[in-house]
């Protein structure tokens, strides 16, 4: 069976999801550069052994968020795909 879609019209973009002891699902935020906000993240969760507030500032549904790094159980990028009107 042909696909009905044409592969010029899906597109794929990265999220980082969150994910917070205690809850059930994952916080998903979108950024320009993901990986980036990923490998910051993941820096402060290293170095810092006291608790520190993070903000982020992302684009999509959810604009800004607030974390305390020992909330944070872990962290992860997922490729998603979209379609684009032609």
């Amino acid at each position: 069976m042909a696909s009905q879609f044409s592969q010029q019209n899906i597109k794929i973009k990265t999220s980082l999801l969150i994910f917070l002891k205690g809850s059930v699902a994952p916080i998903v935020l979108y950024f320009d550069s993901p990986e980036a906000v990923y490998n910051d993240i993941q820096r402060v969760l290293k170095e810092t052994q006291a608790p520190k507030m993070i903000e982020l500032e992302a684009i999509g549904p959810v604009k800004k968020v607030s974390l305390v790094s020992s909330e944070i159980s872990g962290l992860a990028l997922q490729e998603e795909q979209y379609m684009v009107k032609a």
